[in-house]
């Protein structure tokens, strides 16, 4: 019996280890760091946002937009040294229907996402991300969707 209860103290031991806390009524389960964070890369955030950018490229199937080297380009030239310690960019798909346009478009798109401390450095970055982006392809819009972001790293 003693080997049992043994056992049974040494289960509790390794779950409670496992165990993670966060604030109560949060419904959720908090981050846990993998890198000892620095400025750039902090082991926990407060006051962090994420910024989506949507950049539409050119219409399906229709010669001319904005090619892959294009796209390189003004990524290297106008994002990166914004936001020099990281950036997501996906491939998408997407419609957008302008000011006196009779149907949507349908577009070839970049999605970026942007992770970063909420500063009005950052915020102004962003703004100029989207202007030289307008001003390259002559496009009405860069969607922006911006919400507060919980990260780790």
């Amino acid at each position: 019996m003693k080997s049992i209860a043994g056992l049974a103290f040494v289960a509790l031991l390794l779950l409670a280890g496992c165990a993670t806390s966060s604030p109560p009524g949060s419904g959720h389960v908090a981050a846990s760091a993998t890198l000892a964070g620095d400025a750039a890369h902090p082991g926990s955030t407060t006051g962090w946002l994420r910024t989506e950018l949507y950049f539409g490229l050119g219409m399906e199937g229709a010669n001319g937009g904005v090619d892959e080297s294009g796209w390189r380009a003004f990524l290297d030239h106008d994002v990166t040294p914004r936001f020099p310690d990281g950036l997501t960019v996906v491939d998408a798909y997407g419609q957008w229907q302008g000011k006196d346009q009779a149907e949507p478009e349908r577009l070839r798109s970049k999605l970026l996402v942007l992770l970063y401390a909420d500063t009005p450095a950052h915020r102004a970055a962003i703004e100029a991300i989207r202007a030289a982006w307008k001003a390259k392809t002559g496009d009405q819009s860069v969607l922006r969707v911006t919400q507060p972001a919980e990260v780790s790293f």
